[in-house]
């Protein structure tokens, strides 16, 4: 068996003199406890030493992505063609394909195979001979700060390092200039408290003060290249009559100073915003179309970098920058947020209250595709993101002029309403409303006394009728006639005994008070 063994100071490869001990891959470190030991399991077979540092990079690189180098190829040719029915055994599996493939030779790798590798390593020194190790440390150390070199220099995942910088010393830059700018205004306020309110632009007031200095030689001075006529004759009108306190020269030379600071950094922040619009079109063009230079540049800054970028979902690039919000809120159940950082592209901004939630979906949805076509893309024109951009503003159009469509049919016809007709209507007032007496349950029992009344006077003048007739019966016997007062009498008694049966209210009773009154008078006229 053969091992090709790869070190920073080339390619050596060693011949296995006794298989046997390599079958016990627990036990194997103790045969390579010392050189003396390690040269009775390995022997040296050829050594391929690297010319300069550019060879070992390119070696190391070929080695890393698994493909096999020119230099690579000519050794194996060479030495292990000799030797061709014997195993080689290497440490890569993708590398020990490639040589199969490509040299036709049969590659070994396994778990006894690194074992082998590591001992080959801790003493490799001893084993490769006519090698100071002085030399090795020092061709080590280059080729590692070569390959780092190398790595950053050719990383696609670093080309957006200057972006993601860029964008974080803009916001430094903006805090710091709110920052001085109020202290200036409020420095100089002390002196001449009426500037501020006549001249509103921060810019242009630092540039007053540092021409003008004191207040007083604002009559004197011309400041028409900074100030229009109008707001300059306010200036010096409220120069004259001004409430500010009397400062030293000492104090304006400080404050001057101070406007020069925030001139420079004015100028310097609107230098270092065309490099990052410059640099988002070179790298992501589509996106800075979608939703400008800025919000492009934080979502890069947010995810790490355009390739992290483009592996979120669009409902992650919706809401980044809006997390602590959307963890508040499913921890306490309520309503998640809508938009994090996207909230402050123009097309967000354009649309109304109620449209913002559904355009910054949608805006984010299409996002996503030109971030994956930016970060994946060969072409760099920005056509899909101007077509993708044409689509979300005639989406915010539609829903803010002509109101939401029909999901149902075509999609095309507006929704249908009927139209609206006024219809009058005069509604009188009902009084009824205003009792609140319990009325209802009295007219029922009224209603229910005078049905029994009726029936029982029916049932009176039947049985008169058939008593003058002859034909009435009682109890299944014929009744005789008898006289007039006892007839009166039976009646009465008759009359009676119903009365207590019904049930009595005081409407009722006295109705029948008076209607017994009434016939005992009769009886008496009779009698």
């Amino acid at each position: 068996m053969l091992v090709l063994f790869e070190t920073a100071a080339g390619y050596a490869i060693f011949k296995v003199l006794n298989e046997k001990k390599l079958q016990e891959v627990d036990s194997l470190w103790k045969e390579f406890e010392t050189p003396e030991k390690a040269n009775k399991i390995v022997k040296l077979k050829h050594f391929e030493k690297f010319q300069d540092t550019t060879e070992a990079l390119a070696a190391s690189t070929a080695l890393v992505e698994g493909k096999l180098s020119k230099n690579l190829k000519k050794i194996l040719k060479k030495i292990v063609a000799k030797d061709a029915h014997e195993q080689l055994a290497v440490a890569d599996a993708k590398l020990g394909g490639v040589i199969k493939e490509k040299l036709n030779l049969s590659c070994i790798h396994s778990p006894m195979v690194t074992e082998l590798m590591r001992g080959i390593r801790s003493q490799v020194e001893g084993l490769i001979t006519g090698l100071p190790s002085r030399e090795m440390a020092a061709m080590c150390l280059g080729l590692a700060h070569s390959l780092s070199r190398y790595k950053l220099k050719f990383s696609p995942d670093k080309v957006d390092t200057m972006i993601i910088q860029a964008i974080s010393l803009l916001d430094d830059l903006d805090k710091e200039l709110n920052n001085y700018i109020m202290r200036c205004r409020e420095w100089y306020g002390w002196h001449f408290p009426e500037l501020g309110k006549i001249i509103t632009d921060n810019l242009t007031y630092c540039k007053c003060v540092r021409k003008v200095g004191d207040r007083s030689n604002f009559a004197s001075s011309d400041v028409s290249d900074i100030l229009p006529e109008e707001i300059e004759e306010d200036v010096k009108a409220a120069a004259e009559i001004s409430m500010g306190t009397e400062v030293s020269e000492e104090d304006i030379n400080n404050i001057i100073h101070l406007c020069d600071q925030v001139i420079e950094i004015s100028e310097y922040r609107t230098q270092l915003y065309d490099y990052l619009k410059n640099r988002m079109m070179a790298i992501a063009p589509n996106l800075t179309v979608m939703v400008g230079e800025l919000v492009g540049a934080r979502l890069i800054a947010h995810a790490g970098s355009l390739l992290n970028l483009a592996k979120h979902p669009a409902s992650t690039v919706q809401l980044l920058g809006a997390e602590k919000a959307l963890f508040r809120a499913l921890k306490t159940k309520r309503d998640t947020p809508k938009f994090g950082l996207i909230y402050h592209a123009s097309l967000v901004g354009q649309s109304n209250a109620k449209n913002k939630g559904k355009i910054s979906r949608m805006l984010a949805a299409k996002t996503a595709l030109t971030i994956r076509y930016d970060a994946l893309g060969e072409n760099t024109s920005a056509e899909m993101g101007a077509e993708n951009r044409l689509k979300v503003e005639t989406r915010l159009r539609l829903l803010e002029e002509r109101g939401i469509r029909r999901i149902s049919g075509t999609g095309k016809a507006l929704a249908k309403t009927d139209k609206y007709q006024n219809k009058s209507e005069v509604k009188v007032f009902d009084p009824s409303g205003d009792s609140t007496l319990p009325v209802g349950s009295k007219k029922r029992k009224i209603q229910e006394v005078d049905e029994q009344d009726t029936e029982v006077a029916v049932k009176a003048k039947k049985f008169k009728a058939e008593m003058k007739e002859g034909t009435a019966v009682e109890d299944g016997e014929p009744v005789k006639k008898k006289k007039k007062k006892k007839d009166k009498e039976k009646q009465a008694e008759e009359e009676m005994v119903v009365s207590e049966e019904l049930p009595t209210s005081p409407v009722t009773e006295n109705t029948e008070k008076k209607k017994k009154k009434k016939k005992k008078m009769k009886d008496e006229v009779e009698d």
